[in-house]
């Protein structure tokens, strides 16, 4: 494991250097230069807010194909009839606030700290960081956040205060996702809500040369609520 000075630019260690749980660093500076370079070479923060910045890079990854999105017959309702409204970009920060809030099984507090969820929102009007919502009887009811770069998404964090609405919101961005050509969703951890929409986990290796092949194309920056009428 390593130590990190908090100085500026960034310097990571490769993550093939990361122990067996997947710990690659420790310290460092969280802004939105330190997320941006570490999501660049498969690295992302992960910590409670009594510790130190922490810095992971796991293998195996969970990853998933746009283009693979499982969607039950039971989900398939909530399209056919229009029971929830896609938004993209409305609301970031009240997103990024819920899935801070929302009480989640088996954990305790949460792993967003508020100097988190301010470079985040940062990272939000800078273009980066982008959020799927879904919308009911106009109230946000679920969604997701996560970071874009090149032509991968880094998923972050989802929320549900209605049944599916976070499913909704997942299968909504694989289907954009897809149709803007990108190469892959990172999930991070598996977990077994991820794998019943297709996520799959692949070694780090291949996680990597994965990263190198999206930075072939160019990031799409801004706000992404365009993507709706494309």
């Amino acid at each position: 494991m390593f130590f990190l000075l908090p100085f500026d630019p960034p310097s990571f260690p490769e993550i093939e250097n990361a122990n067996e749980d997947g710990l690659l660093a420790v310290g460092g500076l969280l802004n939105p230069t330190w997320i941006i370079e570490a999501y660049s070479k498969g690295i992302f923060p992960w910590f409670n807010e009594e510790q130190h910045i922490l810095w992971w890079s796991p293998n195996p990854r969970a990853v998933m194909s746009p283009s693979e999105v499982k969607i039950s017959k039971s989900m398939n309702v909530y399209f056919n009839q229009n029971i929830f409204e896609l938004k993209i970009d409305a609301d970031f920060e009240q997103v990024i606030s819920n899935c801070q809030k929302i009480k989640r099984k088996k954990q305790d507090g949460t792993w967003i700290t508020d100097n988190m969820l301010k470079n985040y929102i940062k990272l939000h009007k800078k273009g980066y960081a982008h959020s799927f919502e879904t919308w009911q009887n106009k109230k946000l009811v679920g969604g997701l956040y996560g970071i874009s770069l090149n032509n991968a998404f880094f998923g972050e964090s989802m929320f549900s205060y209605q049944t599916n609405a976070s499913k909704f919101a997942f299968i909504s961005m694989c289907k954009i996702l897809e149709k803007n050509n990108f190469l892959f969703i990172d999930c991070q951890m598996p977990n077994n809500h991820l794998s019943s929409l297709g996520c799959k986990t692949i070694p780090r290796k291949k996680f990597a040369q994965l990263l190198l092949e999206s930075k072939k194309y160019n990031s799409l920056i801004g706000n992404w609520s365009k993507l709706l009428q494309m």
